[in-house]
């Protein structure tokens, strides 16, 4: 399905971008791999071509989403790797560890800037190209939390909450045009997410939870995720401990959830 196809894939760097970059590889696609960590990039690609794909067919292109001003240059250049852009897959993001009221404005923000307006602003570049190719796939990294409130996650959850909304009407808007959006919605799943989060001054928080070190293997989320992809799922849940239950809760049982999660504050 993939074969040919051009995949966008933002925070590609590590985590479930390095692992979705991996199982397109495998799969055929012509890769292009953003972050920041022009190195760490550098190294998924190498990680690529091992896994079949041609040096030529991976395309490093080093991106900050909040960077605005940089983005439509960014997407020019992704657009004459191969003429056109299949997939884009928005996936770049940051979490946060603190309560609410340790938590700066100043980190507020920038938990809005990377997860949410990074996210609209790349998407609102990407989205003429597709529609002029006449088809396209739109993909975005959300959470569980984009869907249940968490103690020490109001940012990180707010951020995530705003990512389904604007996706979800986005497939409304567009899905007349040939474009087709997907939201994945993942739980506890085994990358530096937690280590890479936001302290409420902004400092990274340097460890890693110990729900997240007992969460799913990033490769069998990756694998999930493909499966989603082919299947063309609008919707993509992944992940495997209690906290997937909380989805069907929270729909039949709301009061209950929200008992539960009082409890983990």
């Amino acid at each position: 399905m993939f074969s040919g196809q051009v995949v966008w894939i933002t925070g590609a760097s590590s985590g479930i971008g390095e692992a979705v970059a991996l199982e397109m590889a495998t799969e055929g696609a012509s890769l292009i791999l953003s972050a920041r960590r022009e190195s760490e990039l550098t190294r998924v690609k190498e990680a690529c071509v091992a896994r079949g794909a041609a040096a030529e067919n991976v395309m490093v292109l080093p991106l900050d989403v909040t960077d605005e001003a940089s983005l439509a240059e960014k997407v020019a250049e992704a657009r004459a790797f191969k003429g056109c852009i299949d997939m884009l897959y928005n996936n770049a993001g940051i979490s946060q560890r603190s309560t609410c009221l340790e938590t700066d404005m100043a980190t507020y923000r920038r938990l809005f800037e990377v997860d949410v307006f990074g996210q609209i602003a790349l998407t609102k570049e990407v989205l003429p190209v597709m529609l002029e190719q006449g088809n396209g796939h739109m993909a975005v990294t959300a959470s569980v939390a984009g869907k249940v409130g968490a103690p020490k996650r109001t940012g990180y959850c707010a951020a995530k909450h705003a990512m389904m909304g604007f996706f979800d009407a986005l497939r409304a808007e567009t899905s007349k045009d040939g474009i087709f959006v997907t939201t994945i919605t993942p739980g506890f799943i085994r990358t530096a997410i937690s280590e890479n989060a936001l302290k409420g001054d902004g400092t990274e928080f340097g460890k890693m939870d110990e729900n997240i070190s007992g969460g799913m293997d990033v490769t069998d989320c990756a694998k999930v995720i493909m499966r989603g992809f082919k299947k063309k799922k609008k919707e993509i849940a992944v992940g495997k401990g209690m906290e997937m239950n909380a989805l069907w809760v929270k729909r039949f049982f709301p009061n209950m959830l929200f008992k539960m999660v009082e409890r983990l504050g």
